[in-house]
């Protein structure tokens, strides 16, 4: 069974940082796609970033591009975001998401995904 279990959400003033992980269990980082989807209220589901293959190929939404930086660490099975210079429209709550293919659609829809993660509170105030 696949679990994956986010942790580093919070509240930040506007140009913060903060650091988003996944754990993974009962999935290898091998041969995947994983990353990370927001969700603001009353908004739809807008993918952030993704990390493809062994490789390691990373992909970045627009709105997050030269902020956030994606990375993994496969001896602990753990996919970081590292958010920088937060402003208040990147507050929603985080979902990491991960397939066992190393493919990525150009955009990722939450509809390519089969785990998902339970999602972790991003608040960015002003």
């Amino acid at each position: 069974e696949v679990q994956l279990v986010e942790s580093g959400g919070g509240l930040v003033q506007a140009g913060g940082s903060l650091r988003l992980s996944c754990a993974a269990s009962g999935f290898t980082f091998d041969d995947s796609t994983i990353g990370w989807f927001r969700q603001a209220p009353g908004k739809e589901r807008d993918w952030v970033s993704f990390i493809v293959g062994d490789r390691g190929t990373t992909y970045y939404a627009d709105s997050v591009t030269g902020r956030f930086t994606i990375s993994k660490d496969n001896a602990k099975n753990t996919v970081y975001l590292q958010m920088n210079s937060l402003k208040p429209e990147d507050t929603a709550v985080y979902y990491c998401a991960a397939r066992s293919v190393a493919t990525m659609e150009i955009p990722p829809r939450p509809r390519h995904f089969e785990n998902w993660g339970q999602g972790t509170q991003v608040t960015v105030s002003e």
